[in-house]
């Protein structure tokens, strides 16, 4: 098939297929309806391009978004006879239908390594992140929080061409350029944060300093965003539940052509191919364009291959503990004492103890979970419950409404005991009445000393923010692993950064009404999840590009994964929920190294059409079409595999057993962004029998700026036990180590 003939390609019929199957016969339902102007037609402008979008469409009102910068079609309420006419027109590619994603700091610049108490005086932070401007993709903004003051910020950029859509007096200013909705169940919609979770995450990545920021006392400092210089716009694409796929596609759509730098969602959706992944599509038109995205990794962890966003041209973020507890200790009535973490934290007796229940002891289903109604009749009276972390099939209980459950039934308080699964992860919450999130050895202890006697009794004690803790970083229970199911060529998630009891701006007040008045000052929250550490690389990456504002995305990429720490803060492997050393799937290339990332000495760059080289190495000529945007041949494209792409770490999915006389190699080349003169040393770790990895050549000389070198990476590799090996190479100078992870896996 020639490209001529790919102009006006017709919906592969499987996805057409796909698409009816979705949505009754005369049901209006909203698809996203990819088009490609057939050979000859010319657009010249953007109302010619609207026009013929609408020539697809039965009537007038049936558009809901356009898409100009990321995409090549529209957005439209269609019945499924309309669908399966319009799939005949001349320019119809494809059409996927409307999907449901989900969303997914005083102490965070500090235990990164980076000053958040500089410059106090007049609110202007740091020079991180000057000049940039960071777009979020979320449920909105706060836009009178302190956070988004501009005192002494510049005027955005020339090339900025957003807007601001508030009204009644709410208005934007030099730190917060702009702001609008792309709710289409409701166009009106200002895009206010009604939910909470867009302003902590704007402000997490690039919110002014702030001193006197605390969460009901707790958490107490100074709060920064990672790049306090950058601009900030928000695009409202999501309400406090969901966000559709058409919305999100607008949102990137008008963030690229609002002259956005990075682009920062925290949201994600089940595992699918790219060119049925909205989100990976939009986010390829960004890229290609030279903009940063990242991305949260998602919040299914600990199972394997949960990782969400997985596409290499976005860098996909794990999440990982921080040095700080938020104190809160279970003493039981043998005096064993027992830490875990909550935010509220009110003046309780130190003398007084309360009888001890296991919710799950009265036999009703699910009462150990505490879900609304599981404590109906059961005696918790002024009692301390104990319930279970989770919830159960049918039960989405959240911590916080596991706690209003045992309040309404009188309890006196709440031990939130992990399972297996959650391991040594605590959260710090703001619970409406004394709580203690414990561990699961902790859990196990409560549980036995319960068992073993007649009367049990406990109390909870407060000890308020504890700074210093370890192990930090150690991986969160909650996090995505890899391997990805779409591109195990392709090592995810690419890092880690903080994402544990976060805290940043809030739109309102928190904590149970019963609590004492608010203190004083601007609101701000601790939020837990990938959500909160994909903003944190947001602002990372801001920093970067202040710095080398011609650097690519994928230069960007690079290094930001190649400077990673791959040990804590004591020195010691980062550590999983189980407090076993976390693999790559879990880690990615390691924890994110600000200072480091800013000079990595080399990088490993990607053009954006080698990423079309690797989607026809994975997809057929239809479908990379519909991800460019533009006819693909990919018999005229040469194809890259995924272990093959210019990616700063190694993953190899071996098909089938091998010997050691059939190696495996891979090719990578780096660009020298350090000193010059220099040469660097391969340095090869892998710890595994089964395993030798060898590197051609084994040193590599520059002379020059931005200098290229290529070398190949040999793998001799044997299936005798694991499953999985990992390991990584570096290259070594007098001045830096740039360290690849590498990622082996047998059938």
């Amino acid at each position: 098939m020639g490209s001529s003939e790919l102009s006006v390609l017709s919906l592969a019929p499987y996805l057409l297929l796909a698409a009816l199957a979705e949505v009754a016969g005369g049901e209006l339902s909203t698809f996203i309806v990819h088009v490609q102007p057939p050979e000859g037609q010319v657009l010249a402008s953007a109302d010619d391009r609207d026009a013929w979008y609408r020539s697809f469409l039965p009537e007038d009102g049936r558009l809901v978004h356009v898409y100009r910068h990321v995409a090549s079609g529209f957005a439209a309420r269609l019945t499924r006879e309309e669908l399966h006419a319009l799939s005949a027109a001349p320019g119809f590619v494809a059409a996927v239908p409307d999907e449901t994603y989900e969303l997914h700091t005083t102490h965070t610049p500090l235990f990164l390594g980076l000053d958040a108490h500089q410059a106090q005086i007049g609110n202007r932070g740091s020079e991180r992140g000057a000049g940039v401007i960071v777009c979020i993709l979320d449920t909105g903004v706060f836009p009178t929080h302190p956070s988004f003051g501009d005192d002494g910020m510049p005027p955005p950029p020339p090339r900025w061409k957003g807007r601001c859509d508030f009204t009644g007096g709410a208005v934007c200013n030099n730190k917060l350029i702009g702001a609008r909705s792309f709710m289409s169940n409701d166009l009106r919609v200002q895009p206010v944060d009604d939910a909470g979770h867009g302003t902590h995450t704007a402000s997490t990545a690039a919110g002014v300093v702030v001193p006197g920021a605390q969460v009901l006392g707790q958490a107490a400092g100074v709060a920064a965003g990672m790049a306090p210089r950058a601009h900030v716009a928000m695009y409202k694409v999501c309400n406090e539940t969901n966000c559709l796929s058409s919305d999100i596609l607008a949102g990137v759509d008008a963030a690229v052509g609002d002259g956005c730098d990075i682009i920062s969602m925290s949201i994600g959706g089940l595992s699918k191919p790219f060119y049925r992944d909205t989100i990976a599509m939009g986010t390829f038109g960004a890229v290609e364009k030279g903009i940063f995205v990242t991305m949260s990794a998602g919040n299914y962890g600990p199972n394997i291959s949960s990782v969400t966003n997985e596409a290499p041209w976005m860098l996909t973020v794990a999440a990982s503990t921080m040095d700080r507890s938020i104190r809160s200790t279970v003493r039981l009535g043998n005096g064993v004492l027992l830490d875990g973490e909550s935010v509220y934290q009110p003046q309780v007796s130190t003398s007084t103890f309360y009888p001890l229940v296991y919710a799950g002891a009265s036999g009703k289903p699910y009462a150990e979970l505490c879900g609304n109604g599981s404590l109906d009749g059961v005696d918790v009276g002024g009692k301390i419950v104990l319930c279970e972390f989770g919830s159960g099939p049918g039960h989405n209980i959240s911590r916080i409404l596991k706690g209003g459950v045992v309040r309404s039934a009188g309890g006196a308080g709440m031990v939130l005991l992990n399972t297996f699964a959650q391991g040594y992860s605590t959260l710090a919450e703001a619970h409406v009445l004394p709580t203690s999130h414990v561990d699961y050895a902790a859990a196990a202890a409560i549980k036995s000393y319960v068992s073993s006697t007649a009367n049990p009794t406990a109390q909870i004690l407060f000890g308020g923010t504890i700074l210093g803790t370890s192990p930090a970083p150690s991986i969160a229970f909650f996090s995505s692993r890899g391997p990805s199911l779409q591109n195990p060529g392709i090592l995810k998630p690419d890092i880690t950064g903080p994402g544990v009891n976060v805290l940043a701006a809030w739109p309102f007040q928190v904590g149970p009404p019963t609590a004492s008045p608010p203190l004083p000052g601007p609101t701000f929250h601790v939020v837990s999840g990938t959500s909160m550490s994909a903003p944190h690389l947001s602002g990372i990456a801001a920093f970067i590009k202040s710095k080398h504002p011609d650097w690519s995305p994928a230069a960007i990429k690079s290094a930001i994964m190649t400077t990673a720490d791959v040990t804590d803060r004591a020195g010691y492997p980062i550590l999983d929920e189980q407090r076993e050393p976390a693999d790559l799937f879990a880690t990615g290339a390691g924890h994110v190294n600000p200072e480091k990332s800013a000079d990595p000495g080399l990088v490993y760059d990607i053009a954006a059409s080698d990423y079309v080289g690797f989607l026809c190495g994975l997809y057929n000529s239809q479908n990379v079409s519909v991800i460019a945007r533009r006819p693909v041949d990919c018999s005229a494209v040469p194809v890259i595999p995924g272990s093959m792409l210019n990616y700063p770490s190694i993953s190899l999915a071996l098909e089938h057993a091998r010997n050691w006389s059939t190696p495996v190699t891979v090719e990578r080349t780096v660009r020298n962004v350090g000193e010059v003169p220099s040469v660097y040393y391969a340095a090869v770790d892998m710890f595994d029998g089964d395993v030798t990895v060898d590197v051609v050549p084994r040193e590599l000389e520059f002379s020059q700026e931005n200098q290229e070198q290529r070398f190949e990476v040999v793998v001799w590799a044997r299936r005798n036990g694991a499953k999985v090996v990992q390991g990584a190479l570096r290259w070594v100078s007098d001045s830096y180590t740039v360290r690849s992870p590498i990622s082996i896996s047998f059938p």
